[in-house]
């Protein structure tokens, strides 16, 4: 097996964590996902699992991209988060930088905007599965918390990303990507 480079890491942290999120929340009502995440020795899932568990957390985690893309970019691009106008004639001498600008901008606006996605449906999974919506406590106020940090780092790191990206792909400098 492959090691994490930096290359893979952007991916990595973009499809398969929240993937792997959504599938805990799932696995509420499957025993073969539940199969999967087990952690103690006797029960420990086999090489097929941890295979079985990797794949379905990529997958999961594409399709978490997909209703990121339908969902969230419209609501930051609704809310004043604009693309800004790239000149991609100008990528050839500026594709080290542009790539950095990825690594360390929109992979990062890919996980917060998919944990965002996934961190609701594994919620949601695990408040039907309680079958009560009566009792809140601790967990409820985490997810909550997480969301708006999830929302705010995504908005975040995408402004960077695309004040910067103009930034590298037009000659000018903007202000705006503090």
């Amino acid at each position: 097996m492959s090691t994490v480079t930096r290359d893979s890491f952007g991916p990595l942290v973009a499809y398969l964590v929240p993937g792997a999120t959504v599938l805990w929340g799932l696995s509420f009502f499957s025993t073969t996902l539940q199969s999967w995440f087990i952690l103690t020795r006797p029960d420990a899932p086999s090489l097929g699992g941890f295979l079985y568990l990797t794949v379905a957390a990529v997958a999961a985690g594409m399709t978490v991209n997909a209703i990121r893309w339908a969902v969230i970019d419209t609501v930051h691009k609704m809310t004043g988060l604009q693309s800004a106008p790239m000149d991609f004639s100008r990528l050839g001498q500026n594709v080290e930088a542009f790539s950095l600008l990825i690594e360390i901008h929109y992979n990062h606006y890919q996980y917060h905007a998919n944990m965002a996605v996934a961190t609701v449906i594994a919620y949601a999974c695990y408040r039907i599965q309680l079958d009560s919506l009566q009792t809140w406590g601790w967990a409820d106020l985490t997810v909550v918390i997480l969301e708006i940090v999830f929302i705010a780092m995504s908005r975040d790191t995408l402004r960077k990303y695309h004040s910067r990206g103009e930034q590298v792909l037009s000659g000018r400098h903007s202000r705006s990507g503090k």
